[in-house]
């Protein structure tokens, strides 16, 4: 039986309830034209359902996964440790520490298990999204001009709100 092509990105999150602090990294995607694969696998609930998902995964075209960390902040380094693809961190806020306790087991592998960090929160899942996308643009020029001209509309939007201000507030 011919295996399924998956998307060249995955989100993987240990609970749905991470899925809100996560839609930036949807948008994001979605917004580059960017394929994705979102599951609900969990490093101590279903640690063989995870494995066997990263079992085959490169070979299946997967390229790079995304992974929410949240309460016990296992996901990201557990994904890392069962695959040689790039895997990319977001600490998901969550009580009583408010996620610094996510950022801290996120971004403390061990060397030779490298798990890309970034920011704890919504801003964080935004900025995995496009990490995942700079990732794949090194191979895509399309994809790398899409990446390019969503810098320079960022870019802009901050210059209009920079006028908007300067008008409203002429020193």
């Amino acid at each position: 039986m011919p295996r399924m092509a998956r998307p060249p990105v995955a989100l993987v999150m240990g609970s749905d309830s991470d899925l809100p602090v996560l839609e930036g990294t949807l948008t994001v995607l979605k917004e580059l034209g960017v394929p994705v694969e979102v599951r609900v696998l969990s490093a101590h609930r279903t640690p063989e359902d995870l494995r066997a998902w990263l079992r085959d995964a490169e070979a299946a075209g997967l390229k790079v996964v995304i992974a929410a960390a949240g309460g016990a902040a296992h996901l990201a380094g557990t994904v890392a440790a069962h695959t040689t693809l790039p895997v990319i961190g977001v600490p998901v806020p969550a009580p009583p520490l408010q996620g610094l306790d996510a950022l801290l087991a996120t971004v403390q592998m061990p060397g030779g298990v490298p798990v890309a960090t970034v920011a704890i929160g919504p801003g964080g899942a935004t900025n995995a999204g496009l990490l995942a996308a700079e990732i794949l643009a090194l191979s895509d020029t399309a994809l790398a001009e899409r990446v390019r001209k969503r810098r320079a509309d960022d870019a802009e939007k901050v210059r209009a709100k920079d006028k908007t201000v300067r008008e409203k507030y002429p020193g």
